[in-house]
């Protein structure tokens, strides 16, 4: 049975490039630390991997932002790590040190050994979130699904968490990239599989989160990180029950190759702030919608210079559709949640056609 039209289409179509009565907003890690109310709903979960993994509670939380703000767009919540974390390598988080694993990636064999997992059985979790929120949001938004992109999961599975020289993984690559390529393909086939079980649940449009293909080269972003992502865009279900489902690529740090970026068959590009919307429309507005790029700390200032910001940003854009208004970054946990307010209507009132 076909599916209801979304009470607000707004944000897909924005991604479509088709005309929008005014430019839609959301924010990345808008359901989070931020919110009193995400704090309370944590620690009741107990930790954070328990509420990513509980499809009722990731449900309300998905769901608080939108109860406070007028945003245009719902996003899943889960985390990055939930593909290595079905692989067996032991995800914990350490209180300021983020995500770390027991059993990181150190040997070609520990990449043999490693398997796809089911999403339907090893993630099932992720998909249940998203018919439980599909049905709680009563389509009155569109839902976005993510993953993070293989280069950007494999940095965390071969450092062992977060790293700040890449020393590990750059070794890996630049020594033996062929053994990386073989963790990079079982990753992408994951990927594939993931979001295609977030599509078949439900979601609207997928995002694929690459927060670490900004440390590399040029030519190593095109191999190692772009040519995965490429591959992913060609394997998922677009059209599943003939719904047409955008894609979004946001590579942090990525403004030098925006063209091979929309090269892959993406819906939209997502900008972090180190580049001029004006400049990425100049350059690839034409072939894909862009998605950003105010600088999160924006946020922390006063609600005058707030609007200005908005403003700076939705006249560089310019006229005409294709832009989906956004941080460059997720915001910061200490952010008042009355800025938020003041940025999402402020987006909304200025851009009014």
């Amino acid at each position: 049975m076909p599916s209801l039209p979304l009470k607000n289409d707004r944000f897909i179509r924005a991604l479509f490039r088709k005309p929008v009565d005014c430019t839609p907003v959301w924010m990345m890690r808008q359901a989070g630390r931020y919110l009193p109310e995400y704090r309370k709903v944590r620690e009741q979960a107990g930790d954070f991997m328990s509420l990513c993994k509980n499809p009722e509670l990731a449900c309300e939380v998905t769901l608080q932002p939108l109860r406070r703000y007028e945003f245009d767009a719902a996003i899943l919540f889960s985390d990055i790590l939930t593909i290595p974390d079905a692989m067996g390598l032991g995800l914990y988080f350490t209180p300021g040190e983020g995500p770390r694993f027991e059993h990181p990636i150190t040997s070609k064999a520990d990449i043999d050994k490693l398997s796809i997992p089911d999403p339907l059985h090893d993630i099932a979790y992720v998909p249940d979130a998203v018919t439980t929120i599909k049905r709680e949001l009563n389509q009155s938004v569109p839902l976005i699904g993510f993953s993070g992109s293989p280069w950007t999961l494999a940095t965390y599975m071969v450092e062992g968490g977060s790293s700040k020289t890449f020393s590990k993984i750059k070794g890996l690559l630049y020594e033996d990239p062929n053994t990386l390529h073989a963790l990079l393909d079982k990753l992408a086939q994951s990927v594939i599989q993931y979001l295609n079980a977030q599509i078949h649940a439900g979601v609207d449009c997928v995002m694929l989160f690459d927060t670490w293909g900004g440390v590399l080269s040029t030519p190593a972003y095109a191999a190692f990180s772009l040519a995965y992502m490429e591959k992913i865009i060609s394997g998922l279900d677009l059209n599943y029950e003939d719904r047409n489902i955008p894609t979004i690529v946001f590579t942090k740090n990525g403004g030098l190759w925006l063209e091979k970026i929309a090269a892959i068959g993406c819906t939209g590009v997502g900008l972090d702030w180190t580049i001029d919307i004006d400049i990425a429309r100049a350059r690839i507005g034409d072939k894909v919608a862009l998605q950003g790029n105010m600088d999160p700390c924006v946020l922390y200032s006063s609600e005058e210079s707030i609007r200005s910001e908005v403003k700076r940003i939705l006249n560089s854009y310019g006229e005409g559709s294709g832009h989906v208004f956004n941080l460059g970054h997720g915001i910061h946990p200490e952010i008042s949640p009355d800025h938020v307010a003041c940025f999402v209507d402020a987006v909304h009132e200025l851009s009014q056609h």
